[in-house]
């Protein structure tokens, strides 16, 4: 048995991907994600990637065998929760100050949203791992927003328009820029909660 077989592919696999500092693996992930949302999908390549981040492509290959490997696992690392610390004390200012948050990101996650829809409907991993990155996280963080409102008793529990509230929200971040070609900015999205969103769950 030689020495590779006794470690195994996995150890193998483990110590190819130790080379990379968590920092450089960022920046791999920054670029390919940006490369995207200034590119589309299609016209990215691990090439174009290695060259924008001066490594060689037999480093990205190593690490992620294919392009939508690479870009799954980009979107994975990036996933996070921008509402996180929102707790003003009531959920009509809450749900206006996530409104305000999700407004400044609108340009960048359109963009990347629009930039993959395509690819990942024909991916599943691409598919599962943008919704992990853009929109899971998210909606269980506006969720819990609309569970603490419950429990302080500004809204009934089980009030019908609890659960459409999210889908308010990011559906209005996903269609104006369709609808009318700007992004919902964070007035925008503020003026939305405040016009549909809060008069839907009796708040002002």
């Amino acid at each position: 048995m030689t020495s590779q077989d006794a470690d195994g592919p996995e150890t193998v696999v483990a110590s190819r991907r130790s080379k990379i500092t968590p920092e450089r693996e960022r920046e791999f992930f920054d670029a390919v994600l940006e490369q995207v949302r200034d590119c589309g999908y299609d016209a990215v390549t691990m090439e174009g990637v290695a060259a924008s981040t001066r490594c060689s492509k037999s480093t990205l290959y190593r690490q992620w065998r294919t392009k939508p490997q690479f870009v799954a696992a980009a979107l994975r690392a990036s996933r996070r929760t921008r509402f996180d610390g929102i707790d003003t004390g009531t959920l009509a200012d809450d749900l206006r100050q996530a409104a305000r948050i999700a407004g400044a990101w609108a340009d960048k996650d359109t963009r990347l949203f629009q930039a993959l829809s395509h690819a990942a409907m024909q991916d599943p991993e691409l598919r599962c791992a943008l919704r992990e990155a853009l929109i899971e996280p998210e909606i269980e963080a506006l969720k819990e927003l609309l569970r603490r409102g419950v429990a302080r008793g500004e809204v009934a529990a089980g009030h019908p328009a609890l659960e459409y509230v999210p889908a308010q929200i990011f559906g209005v971040l996903r269609a104006r820029p369709v609808l009318e070609g700007e992004d919902a900015d964070p007035d925008y999205l503020v003026g939305f909660v405040e016009a549909a969103v809060l008069p839907c769950l009796g708040l002002t």
